[in-house]
């Protein structure tokens, strides 16, 4: 799988990650596309739970990517610690992932 960054989510991770944090999880993600939960009525993207040292997954950020199996790619759409937000409205995913040409 190969893994792409939202412009948003490349402004974003420095904020929550090292270099070598962010590499561990997009490494992970590559293994794993479809390791994160599907949000209902967001049309097919994930959320996943990363830890951060010396927080625990509870602690940690949460990912939200999409998966385009046919084209073998993720997109990584935004990060955001549980603290800052708890969800962000499916809607708002669906558009997001509907402007990246999800699906096509």
């Amino acid at each position: 799988m190969t893994i792409i960054e939202s412009p948003l989510f490349s402004r974003l991770w420095p904020d929550y990650w090292s270099a070598e944090e962010h590499l561990e999880f997009a490494t992970y993600l590559a293994a794993n596309p479809e390791a994160g939960d599907v949000i209902p009525q967001s049309g097919g993207c994930r959320k996943i739970r990363w830890s951060r040292p010396g927080s625990g997954k509870r602690g940690g950020v949460r990912v939200i990517y999409t998966v385009w199996l046919g084209h073998g790619k993720v997109v990584l759409l935004t990060i955001y610690s549980k603290s800052a937000r708890d969800n962000i409205p499916a809607h708002v995913l669906r558009q997001i992932a509907e402007e990246l040409g999800h699906g096509e």
